[in-house]
């Protein structure tokens, strides 16, 4: 289902207590029922139970071999009852019960038969936790135990268990909840089958492995964020050119902003042996810049510096923090590399400032037609037009927003006029080699000059988890599936917390029809980032090939709500309740298509992918086929999405839908 650009749009937050029976399918049927029944008396028994349902505020979602509870009004609910349940199973020991706790979305939606029920990520997330445990365990999500740790009564209840793979590579931070009246102390068998593994880890910590931690902005003035957050990511960038270096990409690292964990833990999930803390105060041409080196593994200090300088010897403090960080880890550096780590790219210093501020509002607020990124990039080159990397923000701004149909395709000549000119100034910037691969891919349409491009760009910075993500993806949309997840996989290793590359990776086992697979990093991404409208669209995408309807509509309701269409949505919800899915999906595909020719008609640019599936959704292949032809002549990413996506299999078998895309590169 076609959605726009996500709006900060808030939607309920369920706090969900997740319960099953172990070992439920080996019982025989009178004991499966007999089972259940005393497990639901069990449930109903308890206070928290009892008021919640008194004052309308709980949902219940059964399932084969126990059930959720939905709890509306503080995360304390589903552990006291979770308390209370535990306890009460000490007099039925034939009764093996698990329990997981999670706080997140849900929606809760109605049956053709008028019955409540409930879906979304918080749902898959509780069960998902849940299944990390054995018998007797409660476990919470690091979410939950966050909320429960500010209480004194909750604290001394808190086990860290640590993070549990739970599918596809998706990661879970879990808690165990217990003491001496309930819960279950051991450590859960998936806990120690991993422990076991890590002894002999697949992927191992490396010694001159570092993340850097966002710097803490010290200045008077609020508005110097943008420059502490740019001296964090200049520094890390510096990092990145260093073949000997393991960096985390600052996407990964952000999670962990004023986060209270211990830089032990932080590095545990980062994977890293090294932390660097740091902090910046700006004033007026004065800047203060403060780091300490952290060894995780005893948590003591490797190295530490402050800097008091003028703001136009800031590239120098960049590139002398960089070199102490690569001496104190001991990386080997190539003449190339030092050169890299040492360079000046300006010597405007409002200029470098303006430029800060674009990549602030790129990270941000990027969003369609958002003229002040652009603005802030032009104005720097203004000032400097020796200004290499102001190029390459520039070009990838027109190339971002063309290539994935925000833009029109008219700004691909804009970008590639930035992008020689920034590699005419230094073609030493990975920036600029990735932004290459999109220009010869997208929209020149020459693959093997692509691929050579994302190459050089992940050998001039090999920790660039967005550059492996992106080439992964490409790699699957020629055939070449393994090559691809081996590069989703290396990016995992970079970047662990990017919901990007979550979703990515969700999207390349969409294509290749692993639909649970999908749904697993849907559901990670949705965790990382509740509000991404586009992981919602895709996650419904991949419910209804599994033939979750339910779960399909409540997905798309929820995109289009984050995607600022909030009456397409309610419109969805009730047609769905009142004349089923099918029906449901054609009436919004004809409100759309209205929607979208009101759009054509003032001169906005539609992309003929939001025509092509809204025609197949109304069943006229004749209009899709036509708007197919079209959609592969646009210069986007979506003409190249056609050949796998399963979204178009209704089509496929028509001979015409060959003929049409033989005009795409096929190597």
């Amino acid at each position: 289902m076609p959605s726009e650009h996500s709006s900060d749009v808030k939607f309920e937050i369920g706090h969900v207590l997740f319960i099953d029976i172990v070992g439920y399918s080996k019982l025989l049927i009178h004991e499966q029922t007999e089972q259940l029944q005393k497990l639901r008396e069990i449930a109903r028994a308890t206070e928290q139970f009892r008021v919640a349902q008194a004052e309308g505020k709980l949902l219940r979602l059964p399932t084969g071999d126990g059930g959720a509870l939905v709890f509306r009004d503080s995360p304390e609910a589903p552990v006291a009852c979770a308390l209370e349940i535990s306890k009460a199973l000490k007099n039925h020991p034939d009764l093996r019960v698990r329990m997981g706790i999670h706080s997140g979305p849900v929606k809760e939606v109605t049956d053709l038969n008028e019955q409540a029920n409930i879906a979304g990520a918080g749902i898959n997330t509780a069960q998902r936790v849940m299944d990390c445990g054995d018998a007797g365990h409660i476990l919470l999500s690091k979410r939950v135990a966050d909320d429960l740790e500010q209480y004194g009564r909750w604290r001394p209840l808190l086990h860290d268990l640590g993070i549990c793979e739970v599918k596809h590579g998706a990661t879970l931070g879990v808690v165990n909840l217990y003491s001496d009246e309930f819960g279950n102390p051991e450590t859960p068998k998936k806990f120690k089958a991993e422990e076991a593994a890590e002894k002999k880890p697949s992927v191992p910590i490396l010694r001159k492995s570092i993340a850097l931690l966002p710097f803490e902005n010290l200045s008077e003035d609020k508005a110097n964020a943008y420059f502490a957050d740019g001296i964090q990511e200049e520094i890390l960038t510096r990092l990145s050119r260093i073949g000997d270096l393991k960096v985390i990409s600052r996407t990964s690292t952000q999670r962990f902003k004023n986060s209270l964990e211990s830089i032990p833990d932080i590095a545990k999930q980062l994977g890293v042996a090294t932390i660097l803390e740091g902090s910046v105060r700006k004033a007026a041409d004065q800047v203060r810049v403060h780091v300490q080196l952290i060894d995780a593994e005893n948590d003591s200090h490797l190295w530490a510096e402050r800097y008091d300088r003028k703001l136009i010897d800031i590239f120098a403090v960049e590139s002398d923090i960089a070199a102490k960080i690569a001496d104190a880890l001991q990386a080997r550096l190539t003449g190339a590399e030092r050169r890299a780590i040492s360079s000046q790219p300006t010597k405007n210093t409002e200029a470098y400032q303006l430029y800060l501020k674009a990549r602030h509002q790129w990270r941000n607020f990027f969003a369609p037609g958002y003229e002040q990124v652009r603005k802030y990039f032009q104005r720097a080159i203004e000032l400097d037009p020796s200004f290499a990397p102001a190029y390459v923000g520039l070009g990838s701004y027109h190339a971002f927003g063309a290539a994935n149909a925000i833009l029109p395709p008219v700004h691909w000549p804009a970008a590639e006029t930035a992008l020689q000119k920034a590699l005419e100034l230094d073609d030493t910037l990975a920036d600029a080699y990735h932004l290459l691969a999109g220009v010869e891919l997208y929209y020149k349409r020459n693959w093997p000059a692509a691929e050579r491009a994302f190459l050089r760009g992940a050998e001039l910075n090999p920790s660039s988890g967005e550059i492996r993500h992106h080439y992964g993806l490409c790699l699957v949309l020629f055939g070449r599936s393994e090559e691809g997840l081996a590069q989703i996989a290396l990016a995992k290793q970079l970047d662990p917390f990017f919901p990007g590359l979550h979703l990515f990776a969700g999207r390349i086992l969409f294509f290749l029809r692993d639909y649970d697979g999908a749904i697993a990093y849907f559901t990670t991404t949705l965790e990382l980032q509740p509000t991404n409208a586009v992981a919602h669209e895709h996650f419904g995408d991949a419910c209804e090939r599994k033939g979750m309807l339910h779960e399909a509509i409540t997905q798309w309701c929820a995109s289009l709500t984050l995607g600022g269409q909030p009456e397409q949505a309610q419109f969805l919800e009730q047609a769905f309740a009142a004349s089923g899915f099918d029906a449901a999906v054609r009436a919004l595909a004809q409100r759309q298509l209205q929607h979208l020719n009101e759009r054509s008609a003032r001169g906005e640019y539609v992309p003929a992918w939001n025509y092509l599936t809204a025609y197949l959704r109304l069943g006229d292949k004749e209009q899709a086929l036509v708007w197919l032809a079209k959609t592969v002549e646009e210069r986007n990413w979506f003409a190249f999405e056609t050949r796998v996506t399963p979204i178009l299999d209704p089509l496929r078998n028509d001979q015409r839908f060959d003929q049409i895309l033989a005009v795409l590169p096929t190597k």
